[in-house]
């Protein structure tokens, strides 16, 4: 099973890890420059939940924000 939202689709998605040397400018130094960077993912909040699909119960992954929303029918 893919880690990927039920009900909106929501999966994870690439970006990039940035790291940064050199002191600011506001503590005295000449500025913070970009020495490198990296591919990393960036995961959405998914639960494994019990839902109630088609009459019935079968567990899926969901997002926090469609079942902040109310979405879903959950099973007891």
């Amino acid at each position: 099973m893919l880690k990927i939202c039920f009900k909106c689709g929501k999966k994870d998605q690439i970006g990039k890890a940035v790291s940064r040397k050199g002191l600011l400018k506001k503590k005295g130094g000449t500025g913070s420059k970009i020495c490198r960077s990296s591919k990393r993912a960036f995961m959405p909040n998914l639960q494994k939940m019990r839902l109630l699909i088609e009459g019935h119960p079968k567990k899926v992954y969901i997002c926090t924000k469609c079942i902040k929303r109310g979405d879903i029918v959950r099973v007891k």
